[in-house]
């Protein structure tokens, strides 16, 4: 047989076939198996750094954006996979953006820990940004698994564009991670809670066996992607875990607690999930992305004895961080009554709806701690409201923001410019709705059309989305894909520069931020606000 060979230059170079190339990558990583330091870990949960040097908010449930209100969340749901995995893995969780890490220290940091899984939430905003983790990380021999609203309805496209993602967790994460780990790790059972909380989940489930995962069928794992000989599949959806009572607590004491952040509040704070899940029809809300229209609530034992954890951790600021904290009437009665009567001291916000509260209510939770609620109001505009499916009224929300200020609690409101059918006049509507309302806080955002939800649906058949958009112009802070044929994208961005200077250049406004600087802390973080809101203005 005669040799073939190819000249690069001054050199002749026997032609080799592609089988007969050796795997270097393979061959790189078997030697870091065998020799794995104590600093080494078996997953990896990691926030990623920042696209630029600012904070960017990334949850479980909800969208990514930059932080206009100097926000730093908590990565509850990091601490909740966490709890999911121990004790039979070594994991750590990495909050590159609590911790201000920069890409280089990443880096470094993922060369030190050499995880073997590496798991990552990706947003629209984001996504090359979160991908490039995936990349750094699968360089280092890891097994890369990304989770989140972005990847859960864009599951083959992302995948198939970032060929460094190995797994997609989709739908509600924390089994189908656990499940999937445990084939790949040959620990399928190890952890007798969790195998009966899967198989509780699913009972008709067929538990994976090691000679399905040797030829890559992972099918029987519910809500999963995975590659397989080439190609891109995925199994049928998980269904809900219907206890959420079943689900370890986060393990919280492995976040960065001190760093993290809210408005109005001195010192650290973090999230606590009471319940999933929102029954609302809002066209443009993306949790129904990830847990539909279904709602299942914690019980408040469940949710002290979380609140207990984190109080001997020092918290004593929480967020009851929900899709709809005030979507059973009975649980968050009897959880007040339960923080009153143990007498737990602790300060804490929610988010509601202005339809979904009653005066009652509201003053048992003014009693038993909430200082906060963010409110959903969005517009001004009855018309508006009712085309995005809302549900709610700019009367109802002014009943309901009067009922919480008598009860001793800040009222936040949240408004979106842009939402269909949206013109100058209903967004000047809105804004002048919202020098009416008791607001101590007041962010206005452009609408941003997530994938999977009505309303992106309804831009892309409208053709409402501007030439040579990407997914990380689909943002409500920084800029915006839309462009409707009387209110252009330069216009929505002019129109929400306005809207924030117009409430917040007012007497109110301006007294609520002076009363966060009776200390350093309070001082610094009023700076800092103020400065993003001025830059944020003038931009």
């Amino acid at each position: 047989m005669s040799t073939e060979w190819i000249n690069l230059g001054t050199r002749p170079i026997k032609k080799m076939r592609m089988a007969e190339f050796p795997d270097i990558s393979a061959m790189m990583q078997e030697p870091t198996k065998a020799k794995r330091s104590p600093e080494m870990v078996d997953v990896l949960l990691v926030n990623p750094p920042a696209p630029d040097r600012g904070i960017w908010i990334r949850s479980q449930h909800r969208v990514g954006r930059r932080s206009r209100e100097n926000m730093i969340w908590p990565q509850m749901e990091l601490a909740t996979f966490a709890a999911c995995l121990q004790p039979e893995y070594k994991v750590e969780i990495v909050d590159a953006i609590a911790t201000r890490m920069t890409w280089p220290e990443f880096e470094g940091l993922l060369a030190k820990k050499r995880p073997r899984y590496y798991l990552t939430q990706v947003t629209a905003p984001t996504l090359t940004n979160d991908m490039y983790g995936v990349f750094l990380a699968k360089s280092k021999g890891a097994k890369t698994i990304a989770f989140g609203t972005h990847v859960t309805p864009n599951t083959v496209n992302t995948m198939t564009d970032y060929p460094a993602l190995d797994f997609v967790v989709r739908g509600e994460p924390e089994l189908t991670l656990r499940e999937l780990i445990d084939a790949l790790d040959g620990k399928t059972g190890s952890n007798a809670a969790m195998e009966a909380l899967i198989q509780k989940t699913d009972p008709t489930r067929t538990p994976i066996t090691a000679e399905m995962v040797s030829r890559g069928d992972l099918s029987s794992i519910k809500g999963l992607a995975w590659r397989s000989a080439g190609q891109i599949k995925m199994s049928l959806d998980r269904p809900f875990i219907p206890n959420l009572d079943d689900l370890p607590l986060p393990r919280q004491e492995m976040l960065p607690l001190d760093a993290y952040r809210l408005p109005l509040i001195k010192g650290p704070y973090t999230f606590v999930v009471p319940s999933r899940g929102c029954p609302a029809g809002c066209k443009y809300c993306i949790k129904h992305v990830s847990y539909n229209y279904s709602v299942r609530v914690r019980s408040a034992e469940n949710i002290m004895a979380e609140l207990w954890m984190l109080k001997k951790l020092g918290i004593n600021n929480v967020m009851l961080y929900a899709d709809l904290f005030t979507v059973n009437r009975d649980q968050v009665m009897s959880l007040c009554q339960a923080m009153i009567e143990e007498k737990i001291d602790m300060k804490w916000m929610c988010n509601s709806r202005v339809d979904y509260v009653d005066e009652e209510m509201l003053t048992m939770m003014g009693k038993a701690g909430c200082h906060m609620i963010s409110w959903g109001i969005e517009s001004g505009s009855e018309e508006i409201l009712k085309r995005a499916r809302k549900g709610a009224s700019p009367d109802k929300a002014e009943r309901a923001l009067s009922w919480a200020r008598k009860a001793g609690i800040k009222n936040f409101g949240y408004f979106i410019i842009g939402l269909p059918g949206e013109t100058e006049e209903t967004i000047k509507q809105t804004i002048a709705f919202s020098k009416t309302l008791p607001l101590n806080v007041a962010i206005f955002h452009i609408a941003a059309p997530y994938p999977g939800t009505p309303f992106f649906y309804e831009v892309v058949e409208n053709g409402w989305f501007r030439p040579g958009t990407n997914w990380e112009q689909v943002d409500m802070d920084q800029s915006t894909v839309l462009d409707y044929a009387d209110l252009p994208a330069e216009r929505l961005m002019y129109w929400q520069k306005r809207a924030t200077r117009e409430w917040a250049l007012r007497p109110e406004p301006i007294i609520t931020i002076l009363k966060g600087l009776n200390t350093w802390a309070g001082f610094k973080s009023a700076v800092n606000a103020g400065l993003q809101t001025l830059s944020f203005i003038r931009s």
